[in-house]
């Protein structure tokens, strides 16, 4: 942490007087991500350990800014200690403009044409940066090639699969798998494959899409990122408005090269499949074999996303043993009840507190419980609406002394939890296994966030409870 104070002190003239962790940034990648400003400055400090990685992600920066690309300046960077600092930003990423412009599947115009903006930008990643990019620096692979193919393949099934227990014929898989390469390695590949184009690497500042962790990035096929932006699991993209998106991409490619739809077409499908295979093989590696719950929380969207693939998608080639085991996966309870911590929790009564927001509906009941407590927080004074705490989340110290500054949000407090702890002595006499206590608030950051923190820590010193903690709206299980 400290190389990232004294390369902000060098870079600005002055010292960084606060360092604040951004949200997700300890999540799948394994680096630490901070926030460090003073009343003049801001930038974002990053600390990573694999060094080719750091080189790509800096070297692919420098070039895009060349080619007018919307990507962070690199303001300045200590290779020995694997620490650069970066652009701010700012907070909000494209799947949480999502998630604050929609009720459940209807999406707001607002999003929609987020969506337009970044897909009309794609384009210009793929083919026209490409042209006099550094392959050279690629990691750990230069091209999205058989081997590349080959490792995400497995990592499905070993990790995913087997992990899972879903059962399979493992000489037809890889019989499969084979087919399925070989079908892939036909599409023209001579294109950047961004690797990671999804919602939250995308930020939107000023109405704007910026871009991030292009750092795993190489060359290939064109359909791989427009396929992992449109099935990115808990986006949960309407079908609808994926076909849209969709053709309003191949309409802003036709721009830069010539493309026929039913070329495509022919792979694209292909695309998603390895590419939603790619994402349950990094889920069950976090989750199943790292044992971190939380990643866990996708597999049920993601396999919405297989359901409708089985039910609308016909791939050009015979893969009968693979689809066998998406058809297992689907119908799979032992699936869908895994990928919840609360249905994991063992005996006793397990309490799921989250903070939400209202723009996105409801949280739903995963447990089978029928849900359990809701509480409004609309009506309390509102920190998200002063400046200094416009970033901010409830979890930071001046939004939990505003607040608890706030006698009527003291006294909503009480009066909540005066409700939930009538309620729990009846439940565990009852023997029932789970309850959830949710609060809502307009964007789910602040009112609802410090409350469901307040209203945990009290429900921990309850022996007998087990209490899980959710901030939905920052992707956050809080253990």
């Amino acid at each position: 942490m400290e190389v990232l104070k004294q390369l902000f002190e060098q870079y600005f003239g002055s010292a960084a007087l606060r360092v604040q962790p951004v949200q997700g940034g300890l999540g799948g990648s394994g680096r630490l991500i901070v926030r460090l400003a003073n009343d003049e400055h801001t930038a974002i400090g990053v600390l990573h350990d694999v060094p080719e990685e750091n080189a790509a992600f800096l070297e692919f920066s420098r070039h895009f800014l060349e080619h007018g690309l919307p990507v962070p300046e690199i303001y300045c960077r200590d290779d020995e200690q694997g620490a650069y600092l970066e652009e701010d930003l700012g907070d909000t990423t494209l799947f949480q403009f999502l998630g604050q412009h929609r009720r459940g599947m209807e999406v707001a115009p607002e999003a929609v044409s987020a969506y337009r903006k970044v897909v009309e930008i794609l384009p210009r990643f793929q083919v026209e940066a490409a042209r006099d990019l550094n392959y050279a620096v690629c990691y750990p692979r230069a091209s999205f090639d058989r081997q590349s193919i080959a490792w995400d393949l497995n990592y499905f099934k070993y990790y995913f699969l087997k992990l899972a227990g879903v059962q399979f014929h493992e000489q037809a898989l890889e019989e499969d798998f084979e087919k399925l390469t070989e079908f892939l390695l036909k599409a023209e590949h001579e294109y950047f494959l961004y690797r990671d184009f999804q919602s939250r690497n995308i930020m939107l500042r000023d109405g704007q899409p910026y871009f991030l962790d292009y750092q795993g990035g190489r060359k290939g096929a064109l359909q791989y990122d427009i396929a992992s932006l449109l099935f990115d699991a808990k986006a949960e993209l309407p079908p609808e408005l994926r076909a849209q998106l969709l053709d309003h991409y191949l309409e802003a490619l036709a721009e830069h090269i010539p493309v026929k739809r039913e070329t495509f077409l022919e792979h694209y499908y292909g695309f998603v499949y390895v590419r939603i295979m790619q994402a349950l093989g990094a889920y069950g590696f976090r989750g199943f074999y790292e044992r971190k719950a939380h990643f866990l929380q996708s597999v049920p969207y993601a396999l919405r996303n297989v359901r409708w693939l089985l039910h609308n998608a016909k791939l050009p080639i015979e893969l009968p043993a693979l689809m066998q085991a998406f058809t297992d996966m689907v119908g799979s309870e032992k699936l869908h009840g895994i990928a919840d911590p609360v249905t994991t929790a063992g005996d006793g009564l397990t309490v799921t507190v989250t903070s939400f927001s209202f723009h996105r509906g409801p949280v739903l009941d995963e447990s089978g419980n029928g849900g359990g407590f809701v509480f409004d927080a609309r009506s309390l004074p509102n920190p998200g609406r002063e400046e200094q705490f416009k970033t901010l989340t409830g979890r930071d110290v001046a939004v939990v002394e505003y607040l608890q500054q706030q006698k009527t949000v003291e006294r909503f407090l009480k009066s909540a939890m005066s409700l939930v702890e009538s309620s729990l002595a009846e439940y565990e006499r009852r023997g029932f296994r789970n309850l959830m206590v949710s609060f809502g608030c307009t964007g789910g950051q602040h009112r609802s966030v410090y409350l469901a923190e307040q209203a945990a820590a009290l429900l921990k010193k309850r022996r007998g409870v087990r209490v899980v903690l959710r901030h939905r709206e920052q992707e956050m299980w809080v253990r």
